[in-house]
């Protein structure tokens, strides 16, 4: 399957008619019926209905069509950026990150390395082991998240361990307390992000049962918005990292817990064994300065 055929498929599922959109894409009926035939060959899915009326998207073809339309806006997209820094020799920089970090100190870099007029930086929301094939591959050059990984080709290193916190729903019982595990595992747990896995998910479970601990899962999201969406629905709790207290979300409280040797770290992944570019040097600067905020209680 080529971009092309996806290109086709639109103009056909937006038109519902061969001759009109053989029009606009600048070519003749009969070889835009047999693009359209063979990419349903190949999905082995009938995407349009055909009857003497015309054509019409099936159930199938109306989910390949969103989902067609986004590859195409995506890589559209990625063709104009290219275009762009290629017009202004702009060089890349790359930065992933898990949602749970960018409530800190994290954007203040992202401003700091924006400032440079010969840089595109360019931000990807990454589980940490995404991060980690994301480094290797050469998408990103940093990488922020909480998950300890071998690789080879990868370094972390512990920027600092943060408490982490319960997140209740307004009005639940041990809204004004400093609970336990043992108080917290009694009601259902949301946990996040439901896939791709291992993550801070499995991070939580892990916790819970290193302590002897049962909990039942009401519910798994996707990310962490979701899932405190969920808290505040009353479908459970959860436990995030402290710096996510910073955002502002009604219906939920945060609770720091009763054991403050209960942590989760702030890892920073980069390529092992690769020379610091100016811009990771510059990147490292800045970065040191926010560690030492953090650690030593000084936030912007």
């Amino acid at each position: 399957m080529e971009l092309r055929h996806l290109r086709y498929f639109c103009v056909v599922a937006e038109e519902l008619n061969l001759t009109y959109a053989a029009e606009r894409l600048h070519m003749s009926q009969p070889p835009l019926t047999r693009q359209i035939k063979q990419l349903e060959e190949e999905l082995g899915a009938v995407l349009f209905e055909r009857s003497s009326r015309g054509l019409s998207l099936t159930a199938t073809g109306q989910f390949f069509h969103e989902h067609a339309l986004q590859i195409l806006e995506k890589v559209d997209a990625t063709v104009e950026a290219t275009r762009r820094i290629a017009r202004s020799n702009r060089r890349m920089f790359g930065i992933g990150f898990v949602a749970s970090v960018f409530y800190g100190q994290l954007p203040l870099l992202v401003r700091g390395l924006r400032q440079k007029d010969d840089v595109e930086l360019t931000l990807a929301e990454l589980t940490t082991v995404q991060q980690v094939q994301a480094l290797k591959a050469g998408r990103i050059d940093l990488g922020f998240g909480r998950l300890r990984i071998q690789d080879p080709d990868v370094e972390q290193e512990v920027l600092f361990e943060e408490p982490m916190m319960a997140a209740l729903p307004v009005g639940h019982p041990l809204a004004e307390t400093t609970p336990t595990l043992e108080q917290l595992a009694r009601y259902p747990l949301v946990v996040f992000p439901a896939k791709p896995r291992p993550s801070l998910a499995d991070m939580t479970l892990g916790l819970f049962r290193r302590h002897g601990l049962k909990v039942e899962v009401a519910q798994e999201a996707n990310e962490l918005q979701t899932a405190l969406g969920l808290v505040a629905s009353e479908m459970g709790i959860t436990l995030v990292p402290e710096q996510v207290k910073r955002l502002q979300r009604d219906g939920i409280v945060f609770v720091y817990l009763d054991d403050k040797t209960i942590t989760s770290p702030v890892l920073c992944s980069r390529r092992k064994g690769e020379p610091p570019s100016d811009i990771m040097q510059e990147a490292n600067a800045i970065l040191e300065v926010l560690v030492e905020n953090r650690r030593t209680g000084r936030y912007p």
